[in-house]
C-alpha cells in the first residue's frame, strides 16, 4: 500500500512519467516486497529553472533531479531493503533521465500502522484482523 510522490525536474511529459512511475512500480515491489495492486504514484513536474540546489538553478547545471517521497508502514522493511531500493531507483533514474545532480533525494517515510491506511482502514486493523 506505498503511496509515493516523485517530482522530476523537467517539463511535463506523459510519457516520461510513465516509464518513471514504472521504474517505481517495479523497484518497490522487487526492493521493498509490496503488493503491486496497491501501489500508488503521483508524478508532478517542475520547471528546471524553479528547481534550485545550493541557490542555483538546476537549468544551469546541465543534469536532472527529482525528489521520491515513499510512505511504508512502519516496521515492514528492513535497513538494508531501503537502502538496497535507494540505490536501485537512483541507478534505474540515471539511466532513464541521464546525468543527475547529487542532491537528488528519495525519502522512505515509515508511518505508524494506527496512523496510516487506505481504503478507510488502518494498517494496524488490517493486521490485528489477520493475526485474529
Amino acid at each position: 500500500m506505498p503511496l509515493v510522490n516523485l517530482r522530476i525536474a523537467a517539463a511535463p511529459d506523459r510519457e516520461l512519467a510513465a516509464r518513471a512511475a514504472a521504474i517505481v512500480h517495479r523497484h518497490t515491489v522487487e526492493q521493498l516486497g509490496k503488493q503491486p495492486d496497491l501501489i500508488a504514484i503521483a508524478v508532478d513536474f517542475v520547471d528546471p529553472a524553479t528547481w534550485f540546489v545550493a541557490g542555483h538553478a538546476l537549468a544551469d547545471s546541465g543534469k536532472r533531479s527529482f525528489a521520491l517521497e515513499i510512505k511504508v508502514t512502519d516496521e515492514t522493511n528492513t535497513k538494508a531493503e531501503k537502502a538496497r531500493f535507494i540505490a536501485s531507483v537512483f541507478a534505474s533514474f540515471e539511466q532513464l533521465f541521464g546525468p543527475l545532480h547529487e542532491e537528488s533525494y528519495i525519502h522512505v517515510h515509515d508511518a505508524r500502522a494506527a496512523s496510516y491506511g487506505y481504503g478507510g482502514r488502518t494498517q494496524e486493523w488490517r493486521y490485528q484482523r489477520q493475526q485474529a
